[in-house]
């Protein structure tokens, strides 16, 4: 994917580091200095914590920014509604009888930044390099497309590709031939001076502060937001005293007494949507590589078991979290799709020691007379990777490790910086993680299904996967992931059969152990600027590290009284 993912800020659940960023905020934002026009249009957000490395590579997992504010997809998708699709770069597009041609009309009215014009030649050479760069083709792309002419591109596929329609119109972003064709390694170069279509370019670059401004060319218009501005941030806590002092604008993250944050927060509001499924991400192949006692599926499912949910959602997620399929399938939204084979259809919201234990004991662990279980002399000890700074994380972490002492394993955990984490992560050097599930481009289980558990999305270790972490490959969910992209998505009969092998296959491996479906909660400044989404206008998922969604919303908002 995207990324993303997916990328980009993977959780933005940070804040200002210590007072020389709080400092930058104050001048950015605050005092007499906030009230001149240019402030008033500078939107003045988190970013991930430490020293920025410049990175505005899309295909990237360390992106720092870019998909969607300076490169574009063709369509915008809306993954909570099932809405027609916003166009972007694209002004329509056309599938064939049955499923083998994508036809896309483009605008003819775009210029890359640097002033060259846009055409079909650089969609076409961006699907290509894409289909030529595993690490980069986070959507299983795997058509061919020719540019027609400047304006129309036509991508054929060797079979059906219903399901790939919102992928690669929604979730691939276009670069510019002329600036990317000597690129020896997309996915790995780091793009410094990016030049992009979209609506804002890169203005200004420093260790601890990025910005963004608008792109008076854009063809869509001159967005009414002039600047973006990102501050290094450090932690969930600084982010609760920015945004008391009003010095950000918006923060995807927890904050504490969640429910009043129009009271605590004066000027501020709060949206939370059920959309990221929060898991233990773990390193479950041995065959690519994966070590460790993770890598076995019983110790997977004591972990399963051996969790309070309930207690879970208390401490580090003030409530707002809500159940979770272990087919990872989103419960409320695609509730018509929750496959009625699965043995559970929800992950229990109590421990079950009795189930924990049972999965442990048939495998072979002893347990010792520490009570950690044991196997051939060695005890069921693992680390579990967290990011410095995210303290929901973080309190999860620490109350899972307690829950799980109860069942006989140890966990130690083990706080990095976001760049370490996500390197390791991307290869694998980790046996857990805690991390979340993220959607795809369009309302439909299929999508986060064929980023996660899609054997073509994966690598060995010490190679770069993308998004398949986890080293997650089955023969059987990869036949009906395949069989699912040649079906119209209208069939809900035909596909059903399909979702139920890959859900029920996914709960008998569960290499993304789950915990919880996230609420995911944003805080944003209402009194400085007006547009954002709110549950009755739901026009884009409204979190801050949503990719290209978060383009979308700094498109729509306007500063207060324009």
């Amino acid at each position: 994917m995207m990324f993303l993912k997916a990328r980009r800020f993977s959780r933005t659940r940070t804040a200002a580091a210590g007072l020389a960023a709080v400092a930058m905020l104050a001048t950015a934002c605050g005092g007499s200095s906030a009230q001149s026009d240019a402030n008033k249009a500078t939107l003045v957000l988190p970013g991930p914590a430490g020293d920025f490395q410049i990175n505005f590579n899309p295909f990237s997992p360390t992106s720092l920014e870019g998909a969607g504010t300076i490169f574009e997809p063709l369509f915008f998708f809306n993954n909570i509604r099932d809405v027609e699709p916003r166009p972007r770069l694209g002004k329509t597009f056309k599938w064939n009888a049955d499923g083998t041609q994508l036809d896309i009309e483009l605008r003819d009215d775009v210029k890359w930044a640097d002033g060259e014009k846009f055409t079909a030649q650089d969609v076409a050479f961006t699907l290509d390099m894409i289909t030529k760069n595993q690490a980069i083709n986070g959507t299983g792309y795997k058509g061919t497309a020719t540019a027609v002419d400047d304006t129309h591109v036509t991508v054929k596929f060797a079979e059906p590709s219903y399901m790939d329609g919102p992928q690669v119109l929604g979730r691939i972003y276009i670069v510019p031939e002329h600036k990317w064709k000597d690129f020896g390694t997309p996915a790995t170069e780091p793009v410094k001076e990016p030049v992009g279509t979209g609506p804002f370019m890169l203005e200004e670059f420093k260790a601890q502060a990025f910005t963004l401004k608008a792109n008076p060319g854009y063809w869509g218009g001159e967005p009414a937001v002039k600047k973006v501005r990102y501050i290094s941030m450090s932690g969930n806590q600084a982010t609760v005293d920015a945004l008391k002092a009003g010095q950000i604008d918006w923060q995807t993250g927890p904050v504490p007494d969640i429910k009043n944050v129009e009271k605590n927060y004066p000027g501020y509001k709060a949206v939370t949507i059920p959309m990221n499924q929060v898991a233990l991400f773990t390193c479950s192949n041995a065959a690519l590589g994966c070590q460790g006692p993770q890598t076995d599926v019983a110790v997977r499912k004591a972990i399963y078991y051996g969790m309070n949910r309930t207690q879970l959602n208390a401490l580090a997620f003030e409530n707002t979290a809500s159940e979770i399929s272990p087919g990872a399938a989103l419960l409320e939204r695609d509730k018509d799709q929750i496959s009625g084979k699965l043995k559970e259809k929800t992950a229990p919201m109590q421990p079950d020691t009795a189930k924990a234990t049972q999965a442990l004991e048939a495998a072979g662990y002893t347990k010792g007379g520490d009570g950690i279980y044991q196997k051939d002399g060695k005890p069921l000890a693992l680390t579990l990777k967290v990011v410095a700074g995210w303290t929901d994380y973080i309190t999860a972490v620490d109350t899972m490790t307690q829950q799980l002492q109860q069942v006989g394993i140890k966990i130690t955990a083990q706080q990095l910086s976001w760049n370490e984490w996500s390197d390791a992560r991307g290869r694998g050097n980790y046996e857990l993680l805690i991390d979340s599930i993220y959607q795809g481009p369009a309302p439909d289980p299929f999508y986060n299904a064929s980023y996660f558990f899609s054997t073509s999305n994966t690598a060995k270790v010490g190679e770069t996967a993308q998004p398949n972490f986890a080293r997650f490959s089955n023969p059987d969910v990869d036949a009906a992931l395949a069989a699912l992209k040649g079906i119209d998505p209208e069939d809900d009969a035909a596909r059903q059969p399909y979702l139920d092998t890959i859900q029920t296959k996914i709960e008998e491996s569960i290499p993304y152990i789950p915990i919880l479906t996230g609420g995911t909660t944003s805080e944003y400044n209402a009194k400085k600027f007006t547009g954002w989404p709110t549950k009755e206008d739901l026009y884009a998922f409204p979190a801050l590290w949503g990719r290209p969604d978060a383009s979308e919303i700094i498109m729509k908002l306007k500063p207060a009284g324009q």
